[in-house]
């Protein structure tokens, strides 16, 4: 049931009626409790029977372990409890033919809710609550992963209806859909003629791709993230953001804290901290280990295969290098000034950025080192080649739209948009959002495909 689809539309609509008939905390989460069973069973019916099992266990094993804290079993509960869940997400992503929707997603969300109480943090008590935690359909396929400290208080309130927070979740949703439709699927059959098969491609080609395709992957993700958390105030929650302008990062390392940023600060805290700490009598050697550790971790969270691996091992040794040379940064920054320096290495993290991202879209590592050994060995002779599928027309709406795009998320950054459009005439506002759905019609491109992050 995907979010940008007629039954999805049918689905919210009556999730919501019935959600705020009655002001009841057990009646609002029966129902999306419910719900999130529809929604994920609508895929299939494997995909609920393994979220609902990880979820059940998680559940247990985090009362078992908080009850054995003080006790010599401490450690083996917690180590086994570790390995069973990698090892059932390992399983799934590369031995099982079919593997579950969302399932990376909530099972970092189980490893951290049980590395909490290993912590020594309270288990939650209430099932009903722990599932929805875990399976809430909003966040269900492509997140944000969400902590349980920041997410369970929020189950413990009943949630009534508030004018300002369904608006805003609207506006949120109708914003999402246009980055979603208007850019990345406008571009997603042009980026899919390249990259699916690079050897049909001209180097000039495979250049405008690798360029393009962050962009894709950006208006994608956060088109999905922004309609996950529209979908969430909506019903009263507050999810945790997932990206705060990550192409004007100034390094690969400000990048990574900008972007997916609840698997990168996931990865922070569960996997960087811990390994660092561990190894801290290697000094700068070991914060070098660790930060390899921990992005070989991000890669193979994305998916199986060297590629993926890859991908995290370049960002790892990337940030490693920016790490070593900070000194000769910042001695470059003080003599050329910030007026240089930052556009400069603006350019330079989106272009390393954009070279790396052909781990995680190409399919396999020859054809990665294919695209890297031809990516600037052109002569353009025919500009038709450069269109890849797409009329001059679209050029311009996908073009425009991508400036609309960056244009709105340096005011956001500046001045809170959606609050903004609150103080403002009646008529002013109708006019803005009638002008933005008549874009989503008119240039959307519909039915292209699903958001890229359900794979993962």
């Amino acid at each position: 049931m995907e979010f940008l689809s007629i039954p999805f539309a049918v689905f919210i609509l009556v999730v919501f009626a019935l959600y705020y008939a009655r002001a009841n905390r057990r009646w609002q989460h029966f129902l999306l409790f419910a719900a999130s069973l529809v929604f994920i069973g609508y895929y299939h019916i494997v995909y609920l029977a393994y979220a609902i099992g990880i979820a059940l266990f998680t559940f247990e094993a985090g009362k078992l372990l908080h009850k054995n804290i003080e006790s010599k079993w401490r450690a083996w509960i917690f180590t086994t409890s570790i390995v069973i869940l990698v090892g059932i997400w390992l399983t799934a992503r590369y031995a099982s033919p079919l593997f579950p929707l969302g399932i990376s997603f909530y099972t970092f969300q189980a490893l951290s809710y049980l590395i909490e109480i290993n912590w020594e943090e309270e288990p939650e008590d209430d099932l009903m609550d722990f599932m929805l935690y875990m399976l809430l359909f909003m966040k269900f396929l492509s997140g944000p992963i969400e902590r349980a400290y920041d997410m369970l208080p929020q189950l413990k309130e009943k949630h009534s209806f508030d004018y300002d927070n369904v608006t805003a979740g609207l506006k949120l949703v109708a914003w999402g859909a246009f980055m979603k439709l208007v850019i990345a699927d406008r571009i997603a059959p042009s980026m899919n003629m390249v990259l699916d098969d690079v050897h049909l491609a001209t180097s000039a080609q495979m250049l405008q791709a690798t360029l393009l395709y962050p962009i894709q992957l950006y208006a994608d993700f956060a088109g999905y993230t922004n309609m996950a958390l529209g979908l969430g105030a909506m019903f009263g929650f507050r999810l945790s953001p997932n990206f705060d302008r990550p192409f004007i990062s100034l390094s690969t390392g400000e990048l990574w804290r900008r972007w997916h940023q609840s698997l990168s600060f996931w990865c922070r805290d569960y996997i960087f901290t811990p390994v660092s700490a561990e190894v801290r009598r290697w000094k700068k050697w070991g914060i070098y280990f660790a930060l390899l550790v921990t992005f070989v971790t991000i890669g193979v969270w994305h998916g199986a295969g060297w590629t993926f691996a890859l991908y995290g091992l370049f960002q790892g040794l990337v940030i490693i290098y920016e790490t070593a040379t900070k000194t000769g940064h910042e001695r470059f920054r003080a003599k050329v000034g910030d007026r240089i320096y930052r556009p400069l290495m603006m350019i330079r993290t989106y272009l390393l950025f954009a070279v790396s991202l052909l781990f995680f879209r190409v399919s396999n590592v020859s054809d990665v080192l294919y695209v890297y050994q031809h990516l600037l060995n052109f002569n353009i002779n025919d500009g038709k080649e450069l269109r890849l599928g797409l009329n001059d027309n679209q050029w311009i709406a996908f073009g425009i739209a991508v400036v609309v795009m960056f244009v709105m998320e340096f005011i956001n950054s500046h001045k809170d948009i959606i609050k903004w459009t609150t103080t403002k005439k009646a008529y002013i506002r109708w006019t803005l959002y009638f002008v933005l759905v008549m874009l989503i019609f008119f240039y959307g491109n519909f039915g292209v495909e699903n958001f890229i992050y359900i794979q993962f």
